[in-house]
């Protein structure tokens, strides 16, 4: 089966993927989907479930290379970089922390808040209130603070907020116990950040927007692809099954999608910031909202089928095998931030988030390659920003207005993406 030569070849079925090729069959494109799994089951599935439309911080800030020896040096910790992995990462980590200097910082927030600022409006966009209500809760979000955080840095969490207009509220302890009765003292005070919410169940969410792809006449085919080339005025993708052509191809396989654009002569500068989540069944703690303590590297959020511990970030590669470990780290931290908690068995996971230098996802045509797109690297924020990452893609590509301004996110900003 091929896509036609004025198709679109979409590389990829996780939330960016499907959101571009959902957007693109409502401009009257005639879309090819192409992933080894099927809708839901990728990194999209086993996600924080955080839509954090009111997070608009990057990931490096000013002194944050400070933290670098002890993830060096601590592999339990909440970031961890494994030492054979340095030398392969080191460039990225140096583009990092160049992304972290102060007037870097406040130009990727607001390009972050034009992402962030809308989620749940663009999920029901996607896939109509009734669906996008049933799963997703704006319920608002708390991050636990264990410890004093250092004084120019809440400054400058504090100071992008308010830029962005987005409302918080410092909560003390008697309001912490209020919101989660049996959470452990050491977590003094929190911020409530109301604009933020969850997903109870991502993995059905994703399945669920591959069902509108298809219903709206989309292909979606468990095919992995193996090379992309350019032939003639179109592309070329070749899976194990056989050979897809189209006019267009864009390319939305998170941490994949470097390995396919190498052979092409293209550097893309991702590393796959890989995370882990534990699912608890039958928790004793009810939740009325997620909560997120970032000394522990840890996010619980209510889920249809338990509490998900999840979170930590770890920097060994594309391939290197799980540590089951950091999974188990996360229910053990579940346990100690609610003291009280009972479960049943849990289950254990790890995917790798396609993560950019500078925190912003890679949307827009590739210089130097007509017909070529990414739409690729949105890191923590997948679930957050995918859907408006879709609808910008699709105007990208079929050439109507941008619903954001496209700049900041521009694939030209790399250059190893430049020829």
């Amino acid at each position: 089966m091929s896509a036609g030569a004025s198709g679109v070849l979409v590389v990829g079925a996780g939330v960016a993927g499907l959101s571009a090729a959902l957007h693109l069959l409502r401009a009257g494109q005639a879309v090819t989907v192409l992933d080894p799994g099927p809708a839901g089951t990728g990194a999209s599935f086993g996600n924080a479930g955080m839509i954090s439309a009111a997070v608009v911080a990057p990931a490096s800030v000013p002194g944050i290379v400070r933290q670098l020896p002890h993830w060096l040096l601590d592999p339990s910790g909440p970031v961890a970089i494994r030492p054979s992995r340095l030398p392969g990462a080191l460039p990225w980590l140096l583009r990092w922390l160049a992304a972290g200097r102060l007037g870097r910082v406040r130009a990727i927030s607001a390009a972050l808040h034009a992402l962030h600022r809308h989620s749940f409006a663009e999920w029901r966009n996607l896939l109509g209130a009734a669906t996008a209500d049933a799963l997703l809760r704006p319920s608002g979000q708390v991050l636990g603070l264990e410890a004093p955080a250092r004084p120019e840095t809440a400054a400058l969490d504090r100071a992008l907020r308010e830029g962005a207009g987005i409302p918080s509220e410092m909560l003390d302890r008697p309001a912490l116990e209020a919101l989660f009765p049996g959470l452990a003292p050491s977590v003094g005070r929190g911020l409530l950040l109301p604009g933020n919410g969850y997903c109870v169940n991502p993995g059905r969410l994703i399945g669920l927007l591959g069902e509108a792809v298809r219903r709206a006449g989309g292909a979606i085919l468990a095919e992995r692809v193996r090379a992309l080339r350019p032939e003639g005025d179109g592309w070329l993708a070749t899976t194990e099954a056989g050979d897809h052509r189209a006019a267009r191809a864009v390319v939305a396989a998170g941490a994949w999608s470097p390995p396919l654009l190498r052979p092409l002569g293209l550097r893309l500068p991702m590393e796959a910031e890989r995370g882990y989540h534990a699912m608890l069944p039958d928790p004793s703690v009810e939740l009325p909202m997620p909560i997120s303590v970032r000394t522990r590297g840890l996010g619980l959020a209510p889920m249809e089928h338990g509490l998900r511990a999840a979170g930590l970030v770890e920097i060994a590669g594309l391939d290197a095998p799980a540590d089951e470990r950091r999974a188990q780290r996360l229910a053990a931290g579940a346990r100690a931030l609610f003291p009280g908690l009972r479960h049943g068995p849990p289950t254990l996971w790890m995917g790798p988030r396609p993560g950019l230098p500078d925190s912003l996802p890679a949307i827009g045509p590739v210089p130097g390659r007509p017909g070529l797109f990414l739409c690729t690297g949105h890191g923590h924020f997948g679930l957050t920003s995918g859907p408006v990452s879709g609808r910008l893609l699709a105007a990208l590509l079929t050439g109507r207005a941008a619903p954001i301004n496209p700049q900041p996110y521009d694939p030209s900003r790399f250059g190893g993406l430049r020829r």
